[in-house]
C-alpha cells in the first residue's frame, strides 16, 4: 500500500458496516480518506473514535449517492479541498425485502437508484478526476455473491424476499466489466475490481438471515479484500474477488 500513502480515497456508505471498516483500514494505511454517507452524524461519531493523527486525515461529507446533484456537490468539494480522487470504493447499497411481483415500484426504484445509479454517478466523477490528472487510480465496487448466482433460500412454498436486490447486483457485475473495457478503450490504466461477499453481518441484513444457521462474514473481512486488491502492483489487476463464510453456502 506504500504507493497510496497520502493519496485520496473516497468511500461511499461510510457510516457503518463494510464502509466504516474500510475507512479505518485505509486510514491505518496512511491514506487521506473521504467518507460519503447520508448519516453525517454517524461518520462524526466514527471520526471521534479514531486516533488524533487519523482524525486529521478523515473527512466526513454528507452525500446521498442516489442523487446526482448530491454526488456532484460532494465531489466538487473533494476536488476543491483535496485536489482530486485517487481511489473510489463504491460501497453504498440498500436492501428492501419483498417480492418484485407485488412490491411498490417506488421501493424497487429506490434500490436500483442507490445500488446501480449511485455507482454510475460516483464512478463518473472519480474517473473524470483521475483521467484529467493522468493518474492511474483504482475503482472498487462492493458487489455480492447474489450478483452472480441467486440461491434458493426458502422451502415450504414460502416466497423469497430478495426482491430486486440480486438484479441490482447482477447489473453491477455487468457494469464493472463494461467500465473495465471503457477504461482500457479510453487509453487509461485505471483499474476496477468487483468484490463479492457472501452474507456479511451488517445493518443491511434482515432478521430472516440472522442466527447460527446463517454463518456470516464480518465487515473487516470484506475490507481486507478491498485492501488486498489495492495493494497489488500497477501491472496486475484483480477482476473479481468472491469471499464467503467458511461454513456458508
Amino acid at each position: 500500500m506504500e504507493r497510496w500513502q497520502n493519496r485520496v480515497a473516497v468511500v461511499t456508505g461510510a457510516s457503518s458496516g463494510i464502509g466504516a471498516a474500510t475507512v479505518k483500514d485505509l486510514l491505518k494505511a496512511n491514506l487521506i480518506v473521504v467518507g460519503l454517507a447520508r448519516r453525517l452524524e454517524r461518520m462524526k461519531e466514527l471520526k471521534a473514535q479514531l486516533p488524533a493523527e487519523q482524525q486529521k486525515r478523515f473527512h466526513a461529507v454528507a452525500c446521498d449517492v442516489s442523487s446526482q446533484e448530491s454526488v456532484d456537490t460532494a465531489f466538487e468539494r473533494i476536488i476543491k479541498e483535496l485536489g482530486g480522487v485517487d481511489i473510489l470504493i463504491n460501497n453504498a447499497g440498500i436492501f428492501a425485502g419483498g417480492q418484485i411481483s407485488t412490491q411498490d415500484p417506488v421501493e424497487l426504484q429506490n434500490v436500483l437508484q442507490t445500488n446501480v445509479m449511485g455507482v454510475v454517478y460516483c464512478t463518473q466523477r472519480a474517473f473524470k478526476s483521475m483521467k484529467e490528472r493522468n493518474f492511474d487510480g483504482h475503482v472498487v465496487v462492493v458487489n455480492s455473491v447474489v450478483g452472480h448466482r441467486i440461491p434458493m433460500t426458502f422451502g415450504n412454498n414460502e416466497p423469497p424476499i430478495f426482491s430486486i436486490y440480486p438484479p441490482s447486483k447482477y447489473a453491477i457485475t455487468a457494469l464493472t466489466e463494461v467500465l473495465r473495457q471503457e477504461f482500457k478503450g479510453l487509453n487509461t490504466k485505471i483499474k476496477i475490481t468487483s468484490v463479492s461477499p457472501g452474507l456479511t453481518d451488517t445493518e443491511i441484513v434482515v432478521d430472516e438471515f440472522k442466527g447460527a444457521e446463517f454463518p456470516s462474514l464480518k465487515s473487516e473481512d470484506v475490507s481486507s479484500c478491498i485492501l488486498f486488491t489495492l495493494s497489488t502492483p500497477p501491472h496486475m489487476q484483480v477482476h473479481e474477488i468472491t469471499v464467503k463464510p467458511l461454513l456458508g453456502e
